[in-house]
């Protein structure tokens, strides 16, 4: 084992103990490690990062992989001194977070049809994703949060959803609506019927009674996205899971302006609701939609008229 194989492995072991999950920074790093090995490197130079760095498949990617390898390099410089730390600004392409698509309501409904419409050998499965899919519309949560859950997890006699441990190593409550709490019931109900001994003690299971993986999840939405129109079987990209967390913090935000509520101080309850970690993250749906910036602006001028008068 080389020595930079060594210090990747207490790198990781060091951050993981403070939090950080890395789960794709571990693979691109090891990736790295065995590039440099290759080449016979034994400390990292600018050179050899960028060198790895811009290999294919896609140069949308390069920053992403240099940022993991500076992070590691800034660990490495602290016991080797002939570690080169690689600067920020060495590739041109910086990362743009993708502007998020906003589902209208009768697409929402379309997509629940279409998920009830899933061929199924047990029954299960059409009831699994519609009632998946219309958890995510309704609570924001991001896509393995939902497949987490174990059915302790889920106070049904409360209504409160129990997320543990997700991203940034937080976790969180979150209550749901009664019709939220009474499709939930329905859905445990008729899983339980159908599968009597799952080997998951996930709450949504697959029909052979396993959890569901976030890649069987994402192929089903692309496939029931592409019967509705929303998606064409050609595309690469389109409207995703994660869109649906957009939807609902612009609707959330969109509602509280329309009803003259304070948005700055209610917003840090939005942010804990999402699990975002800092108030800042959750700032960004304000300028995401052309409807709730133009909101957001009439509140200013409304603010500065009374000032004024």
């Amino acid at each position: 084992m080389s020595k930079l194989s060594i210090m990747l492995d207490e790198y990781l072991k060091v951050r993981r103990a403070v939090g950080y999950k890395l789960r794709k920074d571990a693979g691109l790093l090891r990736r790295f490690i065995d590039f440099a090995d290759r080449t016979g490197a034994k400390f990292i130079t600018r050179e050899l990062a960028v060198s790895w760095a811009i290999q294919p498949p896609e140069s949308r990617s390069w920053e992403f992989r240099l940022s993991a390898v500076r992070r590691f390099a800034r660990y490495c410089s602290a016991t080797d001194p002939r570690t080169i730390v690689p600067p920020s600004d060495l590739l041109p392409r910086r990362y743009r977070r993708p502007a998020p698509y906003i589902y209208r309501d009768k697409q929402i409904t379309q997509l629940l049809r279409a998920a009830k419409r899933l061929p199924s050998s047990t029954g299960l499965r059409s009831h699994t994703y519609t009632t998946l899919f219309g958890l995510y519309v309704v609570t924001g949560m991001r896509c393995n949060e939902a497949l987490q859950l174990d059915r302790g997890d889920v106070d049904l006699a409360n209504g409160v959803l129990t997320i543990r441990s997700t991203k940034f190593d937080k976790s969180r409550y979150i209550p749901v609506h009664p019709t939220t709490k009474r499709g939930l019931e329905r859905y445990a109900t008729l899983r339980d019927r159908i599968c009597r001994k799952p080997a998951s003690p996930s709450f949504f299971l697959s029909e052979r009674g396993n959890r569901l993986t976030q890649s069987a999840v994402h192929s089903t939405f692309i496939k029931v996205s592409c019967e509705i129109g929303i998606r064409q079987r050609s595309d690469s990209r389109g409207p995703r899971i994660h869109d649906l967390r957009h939807r609902l913090a612009i609707k959330t935000l969109l509602r509280w302006y329309r009803c003259g509520v304070d948005v700055e101080q209610h917003l840090p309850r939005l942010s804990t609701y999402l699990g975002h970690t800092t108030v800042t993250d959750t700032y960004w749906y304000l300028t995401s939609t052309p409807e709730l910036l133009n909101c957001a602006l009439q509140r200013v001028e409304r603010s500065s008229r009374t000032v004024r008068g």
